[in-house]
């Protein structure tokens, strides 16, 4: 989800909800303790130097339950930040604490603000020799006859 995107959706709601992968929901009262734009300058295992750029929303669970954050409070905390802080209509990560701190991608399903799980990935596989996964068949998918000639599917 793009910062505008979220813009857009907290214009049109009465309250703020995040919903946790595993289905829960965060406290409703939590707060947003930051809005900030991360630059990752890296290289990868292949060599290639990358940038990547990100919004990052910081939510924390208070104990602090008589305030709640309300989709205003939220929207003008964001243009305080673009503002401020020259933020572009970037992609949103969510830093939330559990264990530890997790980072999640955010999507809206039209009532709650999804955060969904984020995995490391190889980015240059080619040059790091990771195969290839090889094509998962099914038995009904291979075709039998008489013939077992290459290609044919049969062995």
């Amino acid at each position: 989800m793009k910062l505008s995107e979220i813009k857009n959706e907290l214009r049109r709601l009465n309250q703020i909800a995040f919903k946790l992968p595993n289905g829960e929901l965060v406290p409703n009262h939590f707060h947003v303790t930051e809005v900030g734009k991360i630059t990752k300058h890296f290289i990868d295992c292949g060599g290639t130097v990358r940038n990547e750029t990100v919004v990052n929303f910081q939510l924390w669970n208070a104990n602090d339950y008589d305030h709640r954050l309300h989709p205003e409070k939220l929207l003008n905390i964001i243009e305080l930040s673009e503002k401020t802080l020259g933020i572009e209509d970037l992609e949103i990560e969510v830093e939330y604490q559990a264990e530890t701190i997790g980072k999640f991608g955010l999507e809206f399903d039209g009532t709650n603000f999804l955060l969904t799980t984020k995995q490391t990935d190889c980015l240059a596989p080619d040059q790091c020799g990771v195969p290839a996964e090889k094509p998962k068949l099914q038995f009904s998918d291979i075709q039998t006859g008489n013939s077992c000639t290459p290609g044919s599917g049969c062995c």
